[in-house]
């Protein structure tokens, strides 16, 4: 059995993906259910999550799995179908790679949407397509690509439009340029600074302010080990 607000967040985040084909932020559900804090939709979500009604994709930002709605409203949703990443649409596509670009005999990996090098915004999506890379830039280890939104990492050589390589971690070190994930839900590229207990941000653009959190707040996606450039 579901809570009322529990039935009601449900219903919210399997609406919004039909309507939009993206889940909402935690600040839109607790907006949309009058609650008085981001940590009462956190509770809500892992009660569901424990009950079995959707499943958390990991490494990814905002990523909603509904695997089912209670009786009384599949009842009128005979067609409901299963929701992965955060949408029943298909996968945006980014702009077509020049020719030859994903192809070849070189290592692949697969891109998974726009990382914000900038503000943090919904940044780890579903993976779109397959790239080309050079073999010697994928060492061990599993890797993924996402291209780049913002001009936050200008003065690391990192515009906007860039694909950067990411090596799948969850530690790193002082000075890594990183794929953190703030709060469960926003992810940004910056470059990491570890201050006693505290994680800092850092972005390489004078234009933005270092972001300072507590330990539980972040947690490192991955670290950059190359990037591609298009011309």
């Amino acid at each position: 059995m579901l809570t009322t607000k529990q039935k009601e967040l449900l219903v919210f985040i399997d609406a919004r993906l039909r309507e939009t084909g993206v889940p909402p932020s935690f600040e839109e559900m607790k907006e949309a259910l009058a609650l008085q804090s981001k940590s009462g939709v956190h509770r809500l979500i892992m009660a569901l999550e424990e009950r079995g009604f959707i499943r958390r994709l990991p490494h990814r930002a905002r990523a909603i799995e509904v695997i089912k709605l209670p009786d009384a409203v599949t009842d009128t949703r005979r067609n409901l179908t299963v929701v992965e990443g955060g949408g029943r649409r298909e996968p945006q596509q980014l702009s077509a790679p020049p020719p030859g670009y994903a192809q070849g005999s070189g290592a692949t990996v697969p891109l998974m949407g726009r990382i914000a090098a900038g503000v943090p915004i919904s940044a780890i999506q579903n993976h779109t397509q397959d790239i080309g890379v050079p073999p010697d830039l994928v060492g061990k280890g599993e890797h993924f690509a996402l291209e780049v939104n913002g001009d936050s990492m200008i003065d690391a050589g990192i515009n906007d439009g860039d694909v950067v390589i990411v090596r799948r971690c969850d530690t790193a070190e002082n000075g890594d340029i990183v794929v953190a994930l703030v709060e469960k839900e926003e992810a940004t590229l910056k470059r990491l600074r570890k201050k006693g207990a505290s994680i800092a941000l850092e972005a390489a653009n004078p234009a933005y302010e270092t972001r300072i959190f507590g330990p539980d707040q972040v947690d490192i996606q991955g670290k950059l080990v190359g990037l591609i450039r298009r011309f």
